[in-house]
């Protein structure tokens, strides 16, 4: 555990990525902010990525730390940073090749913590880039500025690489979700918020960038059937059906246009 206490911390979940996880690391060593540390939940991978690992953590500033056995798919690694290896008071979850946006990213995300306001959630934008790292548009171009659990009902507005969480929130993902998970813990993030009485503080900034290609992206179909039973869960059957139709119909009104 570090001697004290990191503002944040930031968890990487890799599986034979020794490529793509430069791309994250150096968007992480490049800050200009030092109080964090960054954790790798490996999956035993059969590449270099443990090496690449282990040389970024004997050169970084901040501490690393690192763990490598199998998992039961990227949730289930994910939810292994809640076993005690989180020491941090926010955590954000940057996978194997996402990255922060720039070298000021979590200095400016820090402006929003004091000793007289410290959120629950701060939120912010995504940039989507495609396998090369060309620029293909915001996740969305409009956030809400008042984000709450009840706002996921029009979709997932905010990206959980651009959703940082206080430590008094934290809980594990629902492993009956394979690929939509993270939505799930979005929504119950929020609910708990509410229910702390602590502010979900939005940003107009970028804070991350999420590259295409990844587990959601190769199964788009079962991710939004997944979807569909989570809100069922948190909104109910006819709530979910309405926001749905909605859906269709600025799609068609779209492509008409």
């Amino acid at each position: 555990m570090p001697e004290t206490q990191p503002l944040f911390s930031i968890v990487t979940v890799c599986y034979n990525a020794s490529s793509e996880i430069r791309r994250t690391i150096e968007s992480v060593d490049s800050q200009d902010f030092d109080s964090l540390e960054h954790i790798f939940i490996d999956g035993a991978s059969k590449d270099d990525t443990l090496s690449v690992i282990k040389e970024y953590a004997e050169r970084a500033r901040h501490t690393v730390s690192f763990s490598s056995e199998k998992d039961r798919g990227i949730y289930d690694a994910m939810n292994k940073a809640f076993d005690g290896r989180v020491h941090g008071r926010y955590i954000m979850f940057l996978n194997a090749g996402d990255t922060l946006k720039g070298s000021d990213t979590l200095s400016q995300i820090a402006k929003f913590v004091s000793d007289d306001s410290e959120p629950g959630v701060i939120y912010g934008y995504t940039e989507v880039l495609d396998e090369k790292g060309n620029y293909l548009g915001m996740r969305r171009k409009n956030i809400p500025e008042n984000l709450n659990w009840k706002s996921f009902k029009n979709g997932m507005l905010v990206c959980h690489q651009a959703f940082i969480v206080n430590q008094r929130l934290f809980c594990k993902y629902n492993l009956k979700y394979k690929y939509s998970a993270d939505v799930d813990w979005c929504i119950r993030i929020m609910k708990e918020a509410e229910k702390q009485g602590l502010e979900i503080k939005g940003t107009k900034n970028t804070i991350s960038q999420f590259y295409t290609g990844g587990a959601t992206t190769q199964h788009h179909t079962e991710s939004l059937i997944e979807r569909f039973k989570v809100m069922t869960d948190h909104y109910g059957l006819c709530s979910t059906v309405w926001h749905h139709l909605l859906f269709a119909v600025r799609g068609i009104a779209k492509k008409i246009s």
